[in-house]
């Protein structure tokens, strides 16, 4: 975990790649958060209603970018966290997760700029997030 004072604007965190999403990851975030909306594991209902197939879910989305933060700051360091989901998110799509310092407060309260983007650059999520850190 990052100190303090050895952190400056632009740092930025390891990177989370998260390669070839499945229906099955959809599947499994469904049975893990309880949100069983078809759109996300029934491509004829997806397909019935003008998408090209399922979907992932927003929040499994979110909770991706959390684990950025999370992995770099401890588990405990998060103090807020906003993302604006930008697109949706399609089996076979391979996800990079960063966030980058954007600013440094008394209280060790670090803030970060969060995105997600697909491989082929399309922002699909963008966030804020403060952490502190030790």
């Amino acid at each position: 975990m990052p100190r303090f004072d050895e952190l400056s604007v632009g740092d930025a965190a390891t990177p989370l790649v998260v390669e070839n999403l499945t229906r099955t990851n959809f599947v499994k975030y469904a049975g893990a958060s309880g949100d069983f909306n078809p759109m996300h594991h029934d491509d004829t209902i997806a397909t019935q209603v003008g998408n090209p197939s399922v979907f992932g879910h927003g929040m499994l989305t979110a909770g991706l970018m959390a684990r950025v933060v999370k992995d770099w700051f401890g588990p405990e360091a998060l103090r807020k966290f906003s993302v604006r989901f930008a697109k949706q998110v399609w089996p076979g799509e391979t996800l990079t997760f960063t966030a980058v310092v954007t600013g440094l407060h008394d209280g060790n309260l670090v803030d970060l700029e969060l995105s997600a983007r697909n491989e082929a650059g399309e922002e699909k999520l963008a966030g804020t997030a403060t952490a502190v850190a030790e």
